[in-house]
């Protein structure tokens, strides 16, 4: 009962960092391999895809209520999420990310180190791009990051928001609010592949999901209620211990 009661406040926590800023993973994944430490790491990832998509998907519709987004943006751009997602879950079962994951601490670093210089940045929407040149943008980001999340996969929502805030000139909580959208796309394509395969622990999944939907809707409900500044500073905060997280995984372990 411990493990289930630690697993289901992994779950929560998860739930509300992902649903303002992603990274719920770093919270979640630990917990599930610290508890169940002879099971197959694709049946915890697998579990893990299943029980935070549904609190990302809950999250999503929060923001939508109130955050106007680029629906002819953002569809598109999830439905290319969705397929590379897809794409990048089949290929890392041929093609270590061993590079990859070497790389990934120093392009955090760069992130956070940007973010925090330029105070100013995503303070308020000033859009750079708009019409084709803003939709072809938004297939290259969805295709890109999808694959990515579906071949590697951390701060993948970090990632989004990131882009984003920095390229597309949304601020971080229209920045937050369309990253889940992206996000639920990504999540569904590569836990269609985990389900396919025989790799989701479903009861354990569902159990996990509740907590994780309570948090989402807490979490979701901050993000709106303090805006950017919040949202800005949370994303610091998560990208700090991503950094943490993948110079342990890459040169540590």
């Amino acid at each position: 009962m411990i493990d289930y009661l630690i697993l289901g406040l992994a779950a929560f926590f998860a739930g509300f960092v992902d649903a303002v800023v992603g990274g719920g993973g770093l919270i979640q994944l630990p917990a599930l391999f610290s508890v169940f430490s002879a099971t197959p790491p694709a049946s915890l990832l697998g579990t893990s895809k299943f029980a935070g998509i549904w609190g990302t998907s809950v999250a999503a519709v929060n923001y939508v209520k109130t955050v106007r987004l680029r629906w002819a943006i953002m569809v598109p751009a999830a439905m290319i999420a969705f397929v590379c997602a897809f794409a990048g879950a089949v290929t890392v079962t041929y093609v270590p990310s061993t590079y990859l994951r070497r790389a990934l601490p120093f392009i955090l670093v760069a992130i956070a180190a940007y973010t925090f210089w330029r105070k100013d940045l995503g303070a308020q929407t000033v859009l750079r791009y708009s019409g084709r040149k803003e939709l072809w943008l938004a297939l290259i980001v969805g295709a890109a990051i999808g694959f990515y999340d579906g071949f590697f996969g951390p701060g993948t929502g970090s990632f989004f928001i990131f882009v984003f805030v920095r390229v597309f000139g949304y601020d971080f909580l229209q920045a937050s609010a369309s990253a889940k959208v992206l996000n639920v796309a990504c999540n569904a394509a590569a836990l269609l592949w985990f389900g396919f395969s025989g790799h989701v622990m479903w009861v354990l999944g569902l159990g996990m999901a509740v907590c994780g939907v309570l948090g989402a809707v807490i979490g979701s409900r901050m993000a709106i209620k303090h805006g950017s500044e919040f949202v800005r500073s949370l994303f610091l905060i998560v990208v700090s211990l991503l950094v943490i997280k993948t110079s342990y995984d890459a040169f540590v372990r």
